[in-house]
C-alpha cells in the first residue's frame, strides 16, 4: 500500500526539480509575451539579485520637476517573471508627475520625505485624491489616470512598487501633445482652443 505513495513521492519531488526558482533575464535576447528568456543558471551570481540604482536621486531640472528612477526588468533583470518592480520618484518644489498610466500594473506608492498630493481616476470618472505625509502609502489601480504633486515647500522622494516586470507607462499630455497628432484632431477630441493646443504642442515638442 505504500507503494502508490512512493511511486506519487518520487514524481512530485522531480516534478518540483524540474521548476525553475527564478529566470534572470537575458537582456541580450528578444523579450515575449511571458517575459525575457532567462540567463543561464551557470552564470549567475549574488550580483544578478542586486540592484543600487534607486539609492542615487534623479535630475529634476527639467520640465516637471521631477524625476522617476525605475528597476523595471531593463534595469533589473532580475525581477523577470516575478511580477514586481520598483521605481524611486524624486519631485522638486513646486513639481508634478502628470496625469498618466500603468496600462499592465497596479502601483503602491509610499512617500519617504516631503509632502505628496497624489489621486487617481476611477473609469466611472470619480476622483480620489489626498495629502501624503512620511510613511503614508496610496494605491493606484492598474489602467486608472494618476498623478503625484509636490505639495509641500521641500523635495519629495517616494518608491513605488508595480504589480509587473514591465508595468508600461503613457504620459496623457505628451501622448496629446508631443507627437504629430495634428492640432485639428486634438482640438476636435479634447474641445480645447487650437491656440492652447498649439501652444501645448510647442512647449513638448509636438507638431501638426
Amino acid at each position: 500500500m505504500y507503494l502508490p505513495i512512493l511511486i506519487l513521492f518520487a514524481l512530485l519531488s522531480s516534478s518540483y526539480a524540474s521548476v525553475n526558482d527564478f529566470c534572470v533575464a537575458d537582456l541580450k535576447l528578444s523579450d515575449t509575451p511571458s517575459g525575457y528568456p532567462c540567463k543561464k543558471a551557470s552564470l549567475l551570481t549574488e550580483k544578478d539579485f542586486v540592484y543600487s540604482g534607486l539609492g542615487v536621486a534623479g535630475n529634476t531640472t527639467n520640465i516637471i520637476s521631477a524625476a522617476v528612477t525605475p528597476a523595471f526588468v531593463a534595469q533589473f533583470p532580475a525581477v523577470n517573471g516575478l511580477g514586481i518592480s520598483l521605481a524611486r520618484l524624486d519631485i522638486a518644489a513646486g513639481g508634478v508627475i502628470p496625469m498618466h498610466t500603468h496600462p499592465g500594473a497596479s502601483e503602491v506608492l509610499v512617500t519617504i520625505q516631503g509632502t505628496i498630493l497624489a489621486g487617481f481616476i476611477s473609469s466611472a470618472n470619480k476622483v480620489y485624491y489626498k495629502t501624503l505625509n512620511k510613511g503614508d502609502i496610496m494605491v493606484f489601480p492598474q489602467g486608472l489616470l494618476h498623478f503625484q504633486i509636490n505639495s509641500g515647500k521641500g523635495s519629495v522622494v517616494a518608491f513605488v512598487s508595480f504589480s509587473s516586470a514591465s508595468p508600461g507607462l503613457q504620459i496623457t499630455d505628451f501622448a496629446l501633445f508631443a507627437n504629430e497628432l495634428p492640432t485639428e484632431l486634438v482640438t476636435k477630441t479634447t474641445f480645447l482652443d487650437p491656440v492652447v493646443v498649439k501652444k501645448l504642442k510647442k512647449v513638448l515638442g509636438g507638431t501638426g
